[in-house]
C-alpha cells in the first residue's frame, strides 16, 4: 500500500513538472514565433481602439508594444486579438494570446481560481455612472428605480448589484455582452443610466450622439485596479511583463523619455545606469538583452508619456493623472527598484 501511494505521488509530481515545463515556455515561444499575441478590448478609446488606418492605439496597446520591444526588439511585432469581456479569460487560459492587456480588474477570484497572474496595475480606476442631463439627477443616490445598462461578464455587473442593495434602492438592469452595444442601448434611450469604469465612461461619452447632453456623476462605487495578466505557471514570462511595467514607471521617475533615452545611458546615476543596462546583468536574469528597458523606452516612452498621449488632459478624454500619478507626486504608481 505504501509503495502504491509513493508511486501515485511520484506520478503526480512528474505530471506537475511536465505541466510546469509546458507552461514555462512563453518567452521562448514568442521569440521563435517572432510575434507577440496580445488580447485587447474590442474598442475602448484611449485604451485599445483602431484609428482610421486600422492601426491599434491606446494605453493597453502601448503595453503590448512595450513587451514586444523588450522580448523581440521591435514594438511592431504584435498581433492584436480584440476580445469581449466574456471572451478574454478563456482566450488567455487556452493559450490563444500570450498576454491580456484589456482594462481588466485585478481581483482575488481572477488571481486564484481563474489561474491568472496579474503583472501590475497600469491604471487605477473605479466604477461610476453616466446619465442624460434631462434626467435631472446629480447623485447616484438618486437613481432608485432607474433602468441601468451594464456589460455582462464584468465586475461592473456585480458592483452595480452591491451598490443598489447596500443603499436600499431598486433598479432594472439591462445586461449586454458588447460594450459598444451597451453604449448604443443607452444612447437610444433604452436605459436611463450607463455604468462602467470611470475611464470607460469618459470614452463612452465621446461616442454619444451629443456628448454634452450626458453627465458623469461624482460617485465612485468601487476599486478597479486594471492591469495586464498572464497565465499562471510561467514565472519567467510573468516577470518579463511585470518588469516591463516597472521599467516604464522608473523611467518616468528618473526623467528618462523616448527622446533622451540614448543620452541618459551616459548618466552617472547608478539607478539609471542599471535600468538602461549600463551596469549589472539584469537583462540576463529575465532572459532578455541587456538593454531591454532602453528598448522599451525608445519604443513607447515612459509611463507618463503613454498616459498623456492616450488619455491625458490634452486628449479628448481629458483624464487627470490623479491616483495614477507617481508616488513622488502623491499618486499610487510605484516602480520597484532595479538592483
Amino acid at each position: 500500500m505504501t509503495f502504491k501511494l509513493l508511486t501515485a505521488a511520484l506520478g503526480l509530481s512528474v505530471a506537475a513538472l511536465a505541466t510546469s515545463g509546458a507552461l514555462a515556455q512563453t518567452a521562448d515561444t514568442v521569440k521563435e514565433r517572432g510575434m507577440l499575441r496580445c488580447g485587447v478590448n474590442t474598442g475602448l478609446p484611449g485604451f485599445a481602439s483602431q484609428n482610421d488606418q486600422g492601426e491599434w492605439q491606446g494605453l493597453d496597446v502601448d503595453y503590448c508594444k512595450a513587451v514586444a520591444a523588450a522580448v523581440l526588439g521591435d514594438p511592431s511585432k504584435v498581433t492584436y486579438s480584440p476580445l469581449s469581456a466574456v471572451q478574454r479569460f478563456p482566450a488567455l487560459q487556452n493559450n490563444e494570446v500570450d498576454i491580456l492587456a484589456r482594462n481588466t480588474t485585478w481581483t482575488m477570484d481572477r488571481d486564484t481560481s481563474l489561474g491568472l497572474d496579474f503583472a501590475g496595475v497600469n491604471y487605477y480606476d473605479g466604477q461610476g455612472f453616466m446619465v442624460k442631463n434631462e434626467l435631472g439627477v446629480n447623485s447616484a443616490l438618486e437613481l432608485s428605480g432607474a433602468t441601468v445598462c451594464v456589460q455582462s461578464g464584468t465586475t461592473t455587473e456585480l458592483n452595480l448589484a452591491d451598490y443598489f442593495e447596500a443603499n436600499g434602492m431598486d433598479y432594472n438592469p439591462v445586461v449586454i455582452e458588447s460594450q459598444s452595444d451597451v453604449n448604443s442601448a443607452y444612447d437610444s434611450g433604452r436605459c436611463d443610466v450607463l455604468t462602467t469604469d470611470a475611464s470607460g465612461l469618459a470614452a463612452s461619452r465621446l461616442e454619444m450622439g451629443t456628448p454634452d447632453n450626458h453627465t458623469i456623476l461624482p460617485e465612485i462605487i468601487s476599486k478597479e485596479p486594471l492591469g495586464p495578466a498572464v497565465r499562471q505557471g510561467d514565472a519567467q514570462w510573468a516577470d518579463i511583463v511585470r518588469w516591463t511595467h516597472y521599467a516604464l514607471l522608473n523611467a518616468e521617475e528618473f526623467g528618462i523619455t523616448q527622446a533622451n533615452v540614448e543620452e541618459m545611458k551616459n548618466s552617472d546615476n547608478p539607478d539609471i545606469r542599471r535600468l538602461l543596462g549600463q551596469d549589472g546583468n539584469f537583462g540576463e536574469t529575465l532572459g532578455l538583452p541587456q538593454d531591454w528597458a532602453a528598448q522599451i523606452i525608445a519604443a513607447v516612452g515612459n509611463y507618463g508619456e503613454i498616459f498623456e498621449r492616450n488619455i491625458g488632459v490634452d486628449t479628448p478624454l481629458k483624464i487627470q493623472r490623479g491616483q495614477n500619478a507617481l508616488w513622488t507626486d502623491g499618486g499610487l504608481q510605484y516602480g520597484m527598484p532595479v538592483r
